[in-house]
C-alpha cells in the first residue's frame, strides 16, 4: 500500500472559503478516481505557528495507482484550483508495508 500525504498553507485571501470548497472539491474524488482506495481530508484547529491550515491522506495500492490519480483529468482539475489559493504545500509519500 502507498499513503500519499499532502499539507497546505493557503493564501489569506479568501482563506475560508477556499479551505472549504478545496476540502469539497478534494472529498468528491473518492468514488471518482479507481485508483484512490481513501482519503482523509482534514481542516487545521491548531493555532501554533507551525501548523498548517488543511491536510489530504490518501491510500493507494501502489505506486502506479498514485501516478495514475496524479494525471487523472478530476484530480488535475482540483490541482488547478488549489494552485490557485495556497502559499505552498509539503508533500509525503511512502509504501506502507
Amino acid at each position: 500500500m502507498v499513503v500519499h500525504i499532502v499539507m497546505f498553507q493557503f493564501k489569506e485571501a479568501n482563506k475560508k472559503a477556499n479551505i472549504i470548497h478545496a476540502k469539497q472539491m478534494l472529498e468528491n474524488l473518492m468514488g471518482a478516481i479507481p485508483t484512490l482506495r481513501s482519503m482523509d481530508v482534514g481542516v487545521n484547529f491548531s493555532t501554533e505557528e507551525r501548523a498548517m491550515d488543511m491536510s489530504i491522506i490518501t491510500t493507494f495500492e501502489s505506486k502506479e495507482g498514485l501516478d495514475a490519480y496524479a494525471v487523472h483529468p478530476e484530480h488535475l482539475k482540483v490541482v488547478d484550483f488549489i494552485k490557485t489559493v495556497v502559499e505552498y504545500s509539503k508533500v509525503v509519500d511512502y509504501e506502507k508495508i
